[in-house]
């Protein structure tokens, strides 16, 4: 095989695996590379940059593929290269950095060469709270210096402060960053990746039949309608709060009583067919015009947080320990009880386990439909809402 390429993922995944204690050297030839080049073994697979100073090989590694994308393999293999121009030994300067290096400029540089190329606005966005909110105690503290007790202290006291749950959330944050800062060089291991999680049991609240009743009549007597609406459409449509909230008009099709999503959390774009009760809702909203579909005053545009509207019809419907997120797992109960099966559920609401069968299946538009007309019918017959054909009562109760 030519060992002079240009370096795409598929060719660099379908490299052949040398024997052990053998290894394989191949040459990015695209206009970028800047000297990059990559080593096989039997183990791994490293890009590094070799160049010639005083008439001494000198050899620079830069990390390990894939977790390093070939992009970012590019700039650091230019970057590299351009210190090799100017005399700077880059493996004396890494070891510098290691040393002064603290957690908090790691982590701007892990953010803006790593975070920002790889994943997706919501995630970095996510990052940086837990990042902000719990992981400032290690700010100051330099990588080199960075223990497996020091996130295991961590761990406990963020558990202490708020749940096992959201330790374990923030512990996977900062593993990942110092997952990154190992390949990078910056340290010799991951300190926070031998911390064993808390163990946590799943979240099964979702609204029982006896309280949909209360749920929905508090629903209608909630002042802002804009809140009262949000809230309708996430419990008839089975989404995620975030996706609910950033709805365009642009994505609504109105003859087709569909909702495509374009990038919701799992990375797929979703088809979510809409209900007739949710279709009447959104034609109601539909003449007050702009982009969004739940407007609201903020940076974003659009309707940002909801908490305050939730405890008021929470505290009106006297119900208890239920959370926003709970109405997505309502549906999908309902939808179970009303004996949808497994594959078509996790299609109609989005979820990417079952992908593999989903794909077998091909599944349609039709089947989803059904499911998520199964399970909204179920909660509108327990509200008391669908007493006259397409809910009149309803849209007369929104005034």
């Amino acid at each position: 095989m030519d060992t002079h390429f240009s370096f795409t993922k598929p060719l660099l995944e379908s490299l052949p695996v040398p024997e052990s204690g053998e290894r394989m050297t191949y040459h990015d030839t695209h206009k970028k590379a800047a000297g990059l080049q990559l080593r096989v073994t039997s183990t791994s697979k490293t890009y590094f940059v070799q160049k010639r100073v005083n008439g001494t090989p000198q050899r620079a590694t830069l990390g390990k593929f894939p977790d390093m994308t070939i992009e970012q393999a590019r700039i650091r293999a230019t970057e590299t290269s351009a210190d090799f121009a100017k005399g700077i030994d880059p493996n004396e300067k890494k070891r510098q950095d290691r040393a002064e290096m603290t957690f908090a400029k790691f982590w701007d540089e892990y953010m803006a060469k790593y975070s920002r190329i790889r994943k997706k606005e919501r995630t970095i966005q996510e990052d940086e709270k837990t990042c902000r909110n719990y992981l400032a105690p290690l700010a100051a503290r330099k990588l080199s210096k960075i223990t497996k007790q020091d996130c295991q202290k961590l761990h406990h006291e963020i558990a202490s402060k708020t749940s096992g749950a959201t330790a374990n959330r923030a512990l996977a944050v900062l593993s990942s960053a110092l997952g990154v800062a190992q390949d990078w060089g910056y340290m010799p291991d991951n300190p926070a990746k031998a911390v064993k999680k808390f163990k946590e049991i799943a979240r099964d609240r979702y609204i029982q039949s006896d309280e949909m009743m209360p749920f929905w009549q508090a629903l209608l007597d909630e002042p802002n309608r804009d809140f009262a609406d949000f809230f309708m459409v996430c419990l008839l449509t089975g989404q995620r709060r975030e996706d609910v909230l950033s709805m365009r008009w642009n994505q609504v099709s109105m003859e087709r009583k569909e909702w495509r999503i374009p990038d919701p959390k799992n990375g797929e774009p979703l088809t979510v067919p809409l209900i007739g009760e949710v279709v009447n809702l959104l034609a109601d909203r539909q003449a007050k015009g702009g982009e969004w579909v739940f407007p609201g005053d903020g940076k974003t545009g659009h309707l940002a947080e909801p908490k305050a509207a939730w405890k008021r019809i929470l505290e009106r419907a006297g119900i208890a320990d239920l959370r926003i997120h709970d109405l997505r797992r309502t549906l999908g109960s309902n939808m179970a009880a009303a004996g949808v099966n497994t594959i078509t559920t996790a299609r109609a609401m989005g979820h990417k386990t079952l992908s593999m069968a989903l794909r077998y299946q091909q599944l349609g538009t039709d089947p989803r439909r059904a499911a998520i007309e199964a399970g909204a019918g179920s909660i509108l017959a327990n509200a008391g809402a669908r007493e006259t054909a397409e809910v009149i009562q309803l849209k007369q109760a929104r005034g």
